[in-house]
Formats: structure tokens, sequence, C-alpha cells
């Protein structure tokens, strides 16, 4: 069962969308709600959703400081849905970390799917292939780098370096290896280039470097 918090100061929106969504999913779904700004950010503060759906004009904290709260802790994903309909609004929603901006008045089917789509492209999101080694985690289909929640920039050659040992985890693989996956056969050049860019790599990952460990020899491996 999915659990949904909605924000917003209208009991009559409340009540309907927490009903369409209730009747439209034959009860998987649920839609919490808080009346104002203060009640919002408690709840975002307090507990998790699966998608949270704010208003911007409320009593109290506005539903931009909630999505920035919220942005803090957690990547569900995060609907507007306000009579705000400005560029310069829609653009501030987006950059405070919204997923969706929808403006009043709406369809409720509309919103409805709009939801579920979110939310399963976060459950697909979740369930891609991950590549993890100590805090380390490397997702391939986004190339993107993570020791613990803060994301890592990398080079091409350092994401590519990196990947190779975590697709290898456990395994030593030699300069040349390295050369061959990272550079490419065709390289011609001093194999040295490999000590270079662990060395960079480690730096960038602080503590967690020391799961690259230097093998005599000549090789490295993930642990």
């Amino acid at each position: 069962m999915a659990k949904i918090l909605m924000v917003e100061d209208s009991a009559q929106l409340r009540e309907a969308v927490s009903d369409f969504f209730m009747n439209r999913s034959g009860g998987t779904l649920t839609v919490e709600t808080a009346a104002d700004g203060d009640e919002g950010m408690k709840a975002v503060t307090e507990n998790t959703y699966d998608l949270v759906i704010l208003d911007i004009m409320l009593p109290g904290p506005s539903g931009y400081m909630i999505c920035k709260k919220l942005r803090e802790k957690s990547d569900c994903p995060i609907v507007f849905l306000t009579a705000l309909g400005t560029e310069d609004n829609i653009l501030l929603g987006y950059e405070m970390g919204a997923d969706e901006y929808m403006v009043k008045p709406f369809s409720l089917m509309i919103l409805y799917t709009k939801c579920l789509i979110l939310m399963d492209r976060k459950v697909k999101k979740e369930t891609e292939k991950v590549l993890e080694s100590g805090n380390i985690r490397l997702y391939p289909s986004r190339m993107q780098v993570f020791v613990g929640s803060e994301e890592i920039e990398l080079a091409p050659k350092e994401y590519f370096l990196l990947k190779a040992l975590l697709d290898n985890k456990g395994h030593v693989l030699g300069r040349q290896k390295l050369l061959d996956l990272v550079w490419g056969m065709d390289y011609f050049g001093s194999d040295r280039v490999v000590d270079t860019h662990v060395k960079n790599v480690r730096h960038k990952l602080g503590s967690s470097g020391d799961q690259i460990k230097t093998i005599r020899g000549g090789g490295y491996k993930a642990v």
C-alpha cells in the first residue's frame, strides 16, 4: 500500500483528492492530509511517504519551504498543486526539487495518473542495478556515484575506472587490464596513468577511498 501526503488548506479539496485516490486505487493508495504549513512541515519531518502533494500558498510555512525541508532527507516524488501559474512560480517549483507542477483548476484523473507514474518511476529507479563497495554506490544507468548520501563528481575516465573495479569487486585487476577496459586496446602510453587516476578517485571518495586496495605487483581491487 502506497502512502501519500497532501498539504492543502482547502478542506473540500483535501477530501476530494483523498476520496478519488482511495476509490480509484481500490484502497491501495491512502492519502494523509495536512491543513497548513506547520502540519505539513511536521509530517515530512517525522514520517516517510511514497509521494507528497503540496500547495504553495499555505498558512504558516509555504509549500516551497516544505519542499526544501523534504529534499534534505528524501528523494520521494513531490507534486506542486497550486493556483500560482506564472512561469517564475513554475520554474522556482522545479528549482526547489519538485518532480511535477500542476496549476489549479485541475483534473483529478490527470493528478492521479501523474502520481502513479512518478511513484512507479521511483520504484524502478530503486530496483536498478547498483554496484556497491562499503559506502560507495555506483548507478550504471545514470552514471552517478555516491558516498553515503553525497554525490561524487568524477571525470569520465575516473568513473569508468571505478566502475571496472566495482564490476570485478574482490578480484585483482592489473594495470594493463585496466588500461584495456578504460582507455581501450589501442592506448599507447605509460601504464602509470592508471596510478594517477586511482589516486584521484581515492581522493574524491574521501575516507571511502580505502575500498580500493593496491596489490603488490601492479594491480588494484575493490573490496
